[in-house]
């Protein structure tokens, strides 16, 4: 991955505050389709992902990226400053796709007063009402914060943007982070990725994309394996597949409404796709979900 494909990547604030946590922040299973940034300044508490236990301290930053399975506990008491942030690319793959860790370094000279600059940037982007994860994550709420960005003065928005981008370059480190060599996506193909990623309801096609992009179907196909390291069927389902991950995660629209928006023919089919890439069946990977 090059710098200039890391910049296609486009980060919007959702929420920034400071809480003060106690023995009622224990949540299991959390998968959210956003980033989670923390700053612990006092207490202690821990963070379980893939087997492996992460010590929320004083004086260190945490990243979890979108879509990283794992546990919440305080034991006592935690308090911490924490910035939620969601990613859009057009290719739909994420700055952190390769890399869903749970990411932890000590703080340094600035990060705390980044934490407290977007803070003041902010009023009034908290989660409110819980802390629940099942609350504050459905799309109308998080569409209300996404919203919240419009309200911005440009400088503060900018500013804002900035700050996320700074903080998150902290996690960029040869330490926490490695890019892989990826080849300049040719133009008909980025274009093409594009047309999938918004489309994915409709009845996608190799043929169709192909015409699209003015080349012979074989040809397209064995282009857009090189630059994307999957054949356009394998991506088109794993892209669908995303997408459901994110609507069993953010609605309450039914498995069958949710196979039909992305573009599966039936339930059954759809089950069988999603067990495939995920390990889980949309049912389980649905009952799962922010359990307490």
């Amino acid at each position: 991955m090059t710098n200039n494909n890391i910049f296609k990547s486009s980060f919007s604030l959702l929420n920034v505050d400071y809480v003060k946590l106690n023995k009622s922040w224990n949540y299991r299973n959390i998968i959210s389709p956003f980033y989670r940034l923390y700053f612990i300044d006092d207490g202690f508490g821990q963070l379980f992902h893939a087997g492996r236990t992460v010590i929320l301290e004083k004086d260190f930053l945490y990243l979890i990226p979108s879509f990283t399975l794992c546990n919440y506990v305080c034991p006592e008491y935690l308090s911490q400053y924490y910035i939620h942030f969601l990613e859009e690319t057009p290719d739909g793959n994420s700055l952190f796709s390769s890399h869903q860790n749970i990411i932890k370094i000590p703080a340094g000279l600035y990060d705390l007063e980044n934490f407290k600059r977007i803070l003041m940037l902010n009023p009034g982007r908290d989660l409110k009402r819980s802390y629940n994860p099942k609350d504050y994550q459905k799309q109308p709420v998080m569409r209300h914060a996404q919203a919240m960005n419009n309200d911005l003065p440009i400088s503060a928005f900018m500013e804002t943007r900035g700050i996320i981008l700074q903080l998150l370059s902290r996690f960029l480190t040869p330490e926490n982070y490695k890019f892989s060599d990826t080849k300049v996506i040719p133009s008909k193909i980025m274009e093409s990725i594009n047309y999938i990623n918004t489309n994915l309801s409709e009845n996608l096609t190799v043929a169709d994309l192909a015409e699209k992009a003015c080349q012979n179907a074989d040809y397209f196909s064995r282009v857009f394996q090189d630059h994307t390291g999957s054949r356009p069927l394998s991506y088109i389902q794993q892209k669908r597949i995303e997408k459901s991950q994110f609507l069993i995660l953010t609605t309450d629209l039914s498995l069958s409404q949710i196979a039909s928006e992305t573009g599966f023919e039936s339930l059954s089919y759809f089950s069988r796709i999603f067990k495939n890439v995920t390990g889980q069946t949309p049912g389980s990977y649905g009952r799962n979900k922010n359990t307490v």
